[in-house]
C-alpha cells in the first residue's frame, strides 16, 4: 500500500467520547429481533435459554478478542476495510467493500419493520411517508455529523434502556416457583443449550462494528475495546434475565417459538406494554438503523477514496466534514424501495452469511499484526506473545465460522443462492477494479 497524505480539511472530525461509541454499540446490539429470537431459543432449551444467553455473551466476546487486540493498538480510519486491507490484501479489501455495499440494502429492512410495529399500534399511519420521514430524519443527522447522531443514539438507547427495565421490573416477581426444575430446565440437554448459545449469539454480537468509528474516535485504543466488550457483557446479563421472565412465567409450551411481545402483555397493564413495544422493540430498530448507517459508511468511505468507488464517494462536506454523498447514496438505496413496494427482504437476507463470513475473515488476518504494524503491536496495551495471539484469531475464526455454518443451515435456497450471487459480483469487481486501486496506508499511531 502506498501512503498518502491528506489535508486536515479532508478528514472526519474526531470528537466521539466513549459514551458515544458505547451508545452505537448498544444499539447495535440491541435490535428488534431479541423478541422473536427469545422465544425460538426457549424452544431449543426450556427455561435454561438464560444461561444460553450468558454462554453466548461469551461466544461474542471471543469472537470479538482479535479486533478488541486490533482496535486497541492504532488508530484505522476507514475502520474494518482498513483492517481487512492491512491484514489480507487488497483484493480482499475490494470484496469486503461490495458486499458491503449490498448490505446498506439492510437499511431499507428496518424502516420497513419499524412501520410494520407502528401499523400494529396505529393501522391509520401512511406507511410510506412514515417510512420515508424515519430514515430521512436519520441520514440527516449523519450528515450533520457523527456526534450529533450519536447524541440521538444516546437519547434512544436511554428509552429503550426504561423499556427493558421496564420488563424486568414487572416480570422478575411473577416467575413461577421450580423454575431450574425438570423437564423444563435444559429440555434438550447440553446439546440444546450449545446451539440456542449460537443461535443467540446473533442477538448478543455486533458489537465490535464500533471499531469502524476509529477515525472519530477520540481515544480509539482505550474506548473501542472498553466499548466493545462492556455493553456485550452488559447486554449478555439483561436478556438472560429477560430469557428468565420470559420462559419463567407462562408454561413453557405456551411461549416456545412465540414473541417477547406475549409474554409482554400478559405482565404489563396496556399502557405500560404499549410503551414497551414503541420503546423496546420499536426503538431497537431505530437504534440499530442509527448504528448501521454510521459505521456502514466509514468502511465504504476509504474504500471510495482508494478508489474502489468513484471519487465523489469519497469527499466530506466542508463544513459538517461527513460524507455527505455517500450518505445521499444510502438515502437512495433505503428510499426507492419503499416508496416502490418492492419486497428486497431476499436481497437483504442473502447478504448475512457473507457478512458473518467476514468476521471470521477479520478474526484470522489479524494473526498478521505483529508483522504489519510491529512497532505499533510492541506497544499496545492489548500486546500479548504470538502463541496466544494465534490462539485467540483461531478461536475467534472458528466460532465465527461456526455461526457461518448455522447460517447456511437455516437460510432458505433462495438466501444461500443469493450469498452466492453477491460473492461472486464481488469477486469479479474486485479483480476487474484493483488495477485502479491505489490504497491509502490509513492507520496511526494515537
Amino acid at each position: 500500500m502506498s501512503t498518502q497524505q491528506s489535508a486536515p480539511s479532508t478528514e472526519l472530525k474526531r470528537n466521539l467520547s466513549r459514551m458515544d461509541l458505547v451508545s452505537m454499540a448498544v444499539g447495535q446490539i440491541i435490535g428488534a429481533g431479541i423478541m422473536a429470537m427469545t422465544g425460538t431459543a426457549i424452544g431449543m432449551t426450556g427455561r435454561s435459554v438464560n444461561l444460553a444467553f450468558v454462554i453466548a455473551g461469551l461466544l461474542c466476546i471471543a469472537t470479538a478478542i482479535p479486533q478488541i487486540m486490533v482496535g486497541g493498538t492504532a488508530r484505522f480510519k476507514g475502520g474494518q476495510y482498513t483492517q481487512v486491507a492491512a491484514f489480507g490484501g487488497q483484493r480482499l479489501a475490494g470484496i469486503f467493500t461490495i458486499i458491503n455495499i449490498f448490505t446498506v440494502l439492510g437499511i431499507a429492512m428496518y424502516v420497513i419493520s419499524f412501520t410494520e410495529y407502528l401499523l400494529a399500534l396505529v393501522p391509520s399511519a401512511p406507511s410510506k411517508l412514515v417510512s420515508v420521514a424515519v430514515i430521512t430524519v436519520l441520514i440527516v443527522m449523519n450528515m450533520l455529523g457523527a456526534k450529533q447522531a450519536a447524541v440521538l443514539q444516546t437519547a434512544m438507547c436511554f428509552i429503550m434502556a426504561v423499556a427493558i427495565a421496564l420488563f424486568i421490573a414487572f416480570g422478575v416477581g411473577k416467575v413461577q416457583p421450580g423454575y431450574f426444575a425438570p423437564p423444563d430446565f435444559m429440555a434438550k440437554g447440553f446439546t440444546g443449550i450449545l446451539m440456542a448459545s449460537a443461535y443467540l449469539s446473533f442477538a448478543a454480537g455486533g458489537a465490535q462494528v464500533v471499531i469502524n468509528f476509529s477515525g472519530e474516535a477520540k481515544k480509539p485504543t482505550v474506548d473501542i475495546p472498553f466499548a466493545i466488550i462492556v455493553p456485550t457483557v452488559g447486554i449478555s446479563v439483561v436478556y438472560a434475565l429477560m430469557g428468565t421472565i420470559a420462559a419463567g412465567v407462562l408454561p413453557v409450551a405456551d411461549v416456545a417459538n412465540k414473541s417477547l411481545a406475549l409474554v409482554a402483555e400478559a405482565i404489563m397493564p396496556k399502557p405500560i406494554y404499549v410503551f414497551f413495544i414503541v420503546g423496546g422493540a420499536m426503538f431497537a430498530l431505530l437504534t440499530t438503523l442509527n448504528a448501521s448507517i454510521g459505521w456502514m459508511c466509514r468502511p465504504i468511505l476509504q474504500a471510495a477514496r482508494d478508489g474502489w468507488l468513484p471519487g465523489v464517494f469519497g469527499k466530506l462536506h466542508p463544513k459538517f466534514a461527513t460524507p455527505v454523498n455517500l450518505l445521499l447514496l444510502f438515502y437512495v438505496i433505503g428510499v426507492v424501495p419503499i416508496l416502490a413496494g418492492l419486497d428486497i427482504s431476499i436481497v437483504s437476507n442473502s447478504t448475512v452469511i457473507l457478512s458473518s463470513a467476514t468476521k471470521a475473515i477479520t478474526c484470522f488476518t489479524a494473526i498478521f499484526l505483529p508483522k504489519v504494524m510491529p512497532e505499533l503491536w510492541n506497544k499496545s496495551k492489548f500486546h500479548v506473545n504470538k502463541g496466544l495471539l494465534n490462539f485467540f484469531c483461531i478461536l475467534g475464526a472458528g466460532i465465527a465460522t461456526f455461526q457461518v455454518v448455522l447460517l447456511v443451515v437455516t437460510s432458505s435456497t433462495a438466501e444461500i443462492i443469493g450469498n452466492l450471487v453477491i460473492l461472486g459480483i464481488s469477486v469479479v469487481y474486485a479483480l476487474a477494479r484493483s488495477r485502479k486501486v491505489t490504497m491509502e496506508i490509513s492507520y496511526e499511531d494515537c
